[in-house]
């Protein structure tokens, strides 16, 4: 029973790729910070927990629920035939029970936070969730998904402060642009199977070479924020050697990527963006502490 209950809990992991949770979550933590420096007299070490599982049940309750919605497209397309509902492994009853269960999970979470949040806790749900839904009807999807992950420095700075800044916008900018690049980078897999399906995605409407343009500007422009960010906060040689290694990190991204060769695709987005995500929170945590 207990090998039963361990692998079900493992395909669920999977379900919901929990290890690309590492891009959001070092972002939650940077808001969280930021806004310890602000106030530092609201720290505590239950708000951090509280934080730590909104961000869990947010990304869960959408990957899930991306799952569920793509399962007829998934099941088509060689690349993610082999995924949990496709395959059989989970249900789609299942997956969507989870989803669910993550959803008032986090709406529960942010009544403990504080009345702003917990009031804009449905708003970041059906933003989250609508990104589903997005690559049926517009090419922007891989922006709809930068938007979702990049509620997550606002909120995390809004369940210590209670109230809105430029500072905290600022790196949400920063992720919705970095992701948004990312995501089209990712997406070059699908380019062809997209065009046959009819879906909306950047490479599939401009091309590959062009779609790495458009993905090349997002990221040129998430360094420019990168950069205001730290002259905005007057920040110390701690931000700045983190936000040149999340520079440099982003450049190498593309330039082991073109048109005509994308093996190395799974490297530029999955790796180095894990990497880029949390030696920039580092830096940037050092930056608020010392």
């Amino acid at each position: 029973m207990g090998n039963s209950n361990g692998s079900k809990f493992k395909n669920y992991l999977s379900l919901v790729k929990f290890s690309h949770t590492i891009f959001a979550m070092p972002f939650a933590l940077i808001g969280l910070f930021l806004a310890y420096k602000t106030t530092p007299l609201n720290f505590n070490w239950q708000l951090l927990g509280l934080v730590i599982l909104c961000m869990v049940f947010a990304r869960n309750a959408a990957m899930s629920f991306n799952r569920v919605v793509d399962r007829y497209i998934d099941i088509k397309n060689p690349r993610t035939a082999e995924r949990e509902i496709p395959k059989g492994i989970i249900s789609a009853k299942s997956a969507i029970l989870f989803t669910i269960l993550n959803c008032l999970l986090f709406i529960v979470s942010t009544w403990f936070i504080n009345r702003l949040v917990f009031a804009l806790a449905p708003v970041a749900l059906a933003v989250i969730l609508l990104y589903s839904f997005t690559k049926r009807w517009t090419i922007l999807c891989h922006l709809v998904l930068g938007l979702g992950l990049s509620l997550a420095p606002i909120g995390a700075y809004l369940s210590v402060t209670g109230k809105f800044d430029f500072i905290p916008i600022l790196y949400s900018l920063i992720v919705l642009f970095w992701v948004g690049g990312f995501d089209i980078i990712y997406s070059l897999q699908d380019e062809e199977f997209d065009k046959n399906e009819s879906l909306k995605s950047i490479p599939a409407a401009l091309g590959s070479k062009n779609a790495l343009r458009v993905a090349t500007f997002f990221h040129l422009f998430t360094a420019f924020l990168v950069i205001l960010v730290g002259y905005k906060l007057d920040a110390s040689i701690w931000y700045w050697a983190g936000a040149i290694i999340f520079i440099a990190l982003l450049i190498y991204q593309h330039s082991i990527i073109s048109p005509k060769d994308i093996k190395r695709v799974n490297i530029a987005f999955a790796t180095t963006n894990g990497f880029a995500s949390i030696i920039f929170a580092i830096f940037n945590i050092l930056n608020f502490l010392l």
